[in-house]
């Protein structure tokens, strides 16, 4: 795997900026709330398009973010820290627990491209059939589409706040035309709009939408910006494997040095000169069992 030198690194100044209406305009009405969510998503699906935006890392990134909203719904204590931990520190023979289970439920559903088999490798406990089912009952725009999808499932399964919510963000994927779930719903809404519907859960849902686009473009625009350093310095790591390496801190919201493909020796000293160079960071404070991210 090969990167750009420094002097190559492209502009990220050209990502276009949301406009500052977007979340300063005071809108009450579905109809306000629609036309500034349709905004929103209009300036995402722009920034989502530029090639310096590390797209796997982002969602993944998402997905955490995503996940955490979930188990506060759940009214359990885990945030991101406690997460991470449950993901990436998972030995084979270990369970993860309801909040580890649905961070990687979350997480599934944004690494592969969006199918029903793949929503189905996310949400095991659910027949592909019931996926495809869920997902045929959104019609119309966009949003309204995943609303009803949302709607769709909850009515027959109350308890199911988490698959409702991806298949709520898939839905809205496959009528945007994006080949991957970008998780934007879940961090934006409060646990009390999961019980509207109709008009209601539809504003809802705009709302949540323009608040989550805002932070996912703060996000990629961040990720964009760190993205670009980790690969400018790559050229001075010297370490066999560490392109390799490079290469999976780009996809992954957080790496614990046992996945990267280089003795545990190394893989330590390999993340501690990344983050000696500035091109990532220490995540969880800890002296043991670290976890590294751009």
């Amino acid at each position: 795997m090969t990167f750009a030198r420094p002097d190559h690194i492209i502009d990220l100044d050209t990502l276009p900026r949301m406009p500052a209406w977007v979340t300063s305009a005071c809108a009450e009405t579905l109809e306000d709330v629609a036309f500034l969510s349709g905004a929103a998503l209009n300036h995402l699906h722009l920034v989502l398009g530029h090639e310096e935006v590390p797209q796997a890392l982002l969602r993944d990134r998402l997905a955490l973010r995503a996940a955490e909203a979930c188990v506060a719904f759940s009214g359990r204590p885990e945030r991101a820290r406690e997460l991470r931990d449950a993901v990436h520190l998972l030995r084979p023979c270990d369970l993860p627990g309801p909040a580890g289970e649905t961070c990687l439920a979350w997480r599934r559903a944004v690494e592969r491209p969006v199918s029903v088999k793949a929503l189905g490798r996310a949400l095991p406990t659910f027949e592909p059939g019931q996926i495809a089912t869920w997902l045929d009952a959104g019609e119309g725009a966009p949003i309204k589409r995943a609303a009803l999808v949302l709607d769709a499932v909850l009515t027959e399964a109350p308890r199911a706040e988490v698959p409702a919510l991806i298949l709520a963000d898939a839905a809205l994927a496959q009528a945007l035309g994006w080949d991957h779930v970008v998780p934007l719903f879940a961090a934006g809404l409060k646990r009390a709009d999961l019980r509207k519907r109709g008009d209601d859960l539809r504003l809802a849902f705009h709302r949540a939408l323009v608040l989550s686009a805002v932070d996912a473009v703060r996000q990629a625009a961040d990720l964009a910006r760190r993205a670009a350093h980790l690969k400018s310095v790559a050229p001075k790591l010297r370490a066999k494997g560490a392109g390799e390496a490079v290469g999976i801190f780009l996809t992954r919201d957080a790496v614990s040095p046992a996945a990267l493909p280089l003795p545990d020796r190394a893989a330590r000293r390999l993340c501690d000169r990344l983050v000696d160079l500035g091109a990532v960071r220490e995540l969880t404070g800890r002296d043991t069992f670290r976890l590294y991210g751009v």
